[in-house]
């Protein structure tokens, strides 16, 4: 007998045709769920619940104190901003620190790998909230609480307790979370 072909053919199974078709929707299927309900935009912070490093920082302006971690050891809450005077969205969020601070929150500013006089002119400008400023002229102090930029603001509770970070500008529609905040740290 000859080894040739054979007059009836294999066919292939039907899954075998429907198999690459099937793989291809549940990859689009999850897609487009993914797309519908995206993730939380919220960033867990690993300070969050850890005591404020140990700092002094000298004042960053002649007007106000400098800042260090027994600022945040009197009982109270306050608010603690990271920003610098050539940070555009620091001057965007100004507005909403003047607001917090006339409420009668403490605000405090750290001002990072900035100038005395870039500083004043930045608070000239945009006005000052800050009770404190600090100068963090290598930015050791905010990368010790866990800020990887421009504005950032934490709550720090009366024991020196980082309760939440903000990361980011801080809008008006921001501020009823940031004063929800204040208020839990004061517990």
């Amino acid at each position: 007998m000859n080894a040739s072909p054979s007059s009836e053919t294999r066919r292939a199974s039907p899954w075998a045709l429907w198999l690459p078709l099937m793989l291809f929707a549940g990859f689009l299927a999850l897609v487009i769920l993914g797309l519908a309900r995206p993730g939380s935009t919220e960033v867990e912070s690993a300070m969050v619940g850890k005591p404020l490093p140990d700092f002094a920082l000298e004042p960053a302006i002649a007007e106000r104190p400098g800042l260090a971690t027994s600022d945040f050891s009197g009982g109270k809450p306050r608010l603690l901003n990271i920003f610098a005077s050539w940070c555009v969205p620091c001057a965007i969020e100004a507005p909403q620190l003047q607001m917090l601070s006339d409420e009668g929150n403490t605000v405090d500013g750290i001002a990072i790998r900035d100038r005395r006089e870039d500083v004043e002119a930045f608070l000239a400008r945009n006005g000052n909230p800050f009770a404190r400023i600090g100068k963090d002229d290598v930015s050791a102090v905010q990368l010790a609480i866990g800020s990887s930029g421009v504005p950032e603001s934490f709550v720090i509770d009366g024991k020196g307790v980082i309760r939440y970070q903000h990361i980011g500008v801080i809008r008006a529609e921001d501020l009823p979370l940031i004063r929800e905040k204040l208020k839990e740290a004061a517990q």
